[in-house]
């Protein structure tokens, strides 16, 4: 990878992504913070002396805009964590679940993702290294015990591990891996979580500047490859 890896990270101004986006950018990256909130990614921005666009992964202008933003700032990509997700149902079982509340969430988590991923693959193109990191959950892995927790959301994460290994199969020369944050003090997490948002972005950042090439279509928790 380059000297100064440009890496855009959705979701950045709160909890894991500004986490990361701090991290990265005190080891040199050029961070570019994704937000649908243009005053908060720029007050986030500010604060850590990187750059950011304002970014709507659910809406297709919103994303071709930005990409064509980090284009022209840029001229290339070359890390893109997905990081955006929304959580609606926290414990609702599924037997209560709104078929809405799924097609909200899916419209974010997955199909938003996808989105933003196709937009931006001609900008990998361009880069000698380029990685994508889709930051998922524990609660989307169908290894382990069935749990009742969050159902639209931990479907959401299956399907984002699933997206992660059709990535691979279409675009092979760009290195794709899930990950799991862990449980992590942020809005979604809550204050109960074990982890501070810097561990829980520890992982993304190993993925984004550290981990091998031969790192392909895992998913990946503390920098260790875990079932699906």
């Amino acid at each position: 990878m380059k000297s100064q890896p440009i890496i855009l990270i959705t979701g950045a101004t709160r909890g894991i992504g500004y986490a990361a986006a701090r991290i990265l950018t005190t080891r040199g990256a050029k961070v570019i913070i994704g937000s649908r909130d243009a005053g908060r990614a720029e007050s986030a921005a500010n604060e850590l002396g990187c750059d950011w666009v304002q970014i709507d992964i659910t809406d297709q202008a919103s994303v071709d805009a930005a990409v064509a933003t980090v284009k022209d700032r840029h001229g290339r990509l070359d890390v893109l964590a997905n990081n955006s997700a929304i959580l609606l149902d926290h414990y609702e079982n599924l037997t209560e679940l709104k078929p809405e509340i799924l097609r909200e969430t899916l419209e974010t988590n997955v199909i938003g993702t996808l989105r933003l991923t196709q937009a931006a693959l001609p900008l990998l193109a361009s880069s000698s290294d380029p990685r994508i990191i889709n930051v998922s959950s524990g609660a989307g892995q169908l290894d382990g015990e069935p749990q009742a927790w969050a159902p639209a959301y931990s479907i959401s994460k299956t399907a984002l591990n699933m997206l992660t290994q059709q990535i691979v199969a279409s675009a092979p020369e760009i290195m794709t891996n899930s990950m799991s944050p862990g449980w992590v003090r942020t809005e979604m997490g809550g204050e109960d979580a074990p982890l501070t948002p810097e561990q829980g972005a520890d992982t993304l950042v190993w993925l984004a500047l550290d981990a091998p090439r031969t790192l392909q279509g895992c998913f990946v928790k503390e920098r260790k490859v875990i079932p699906w």
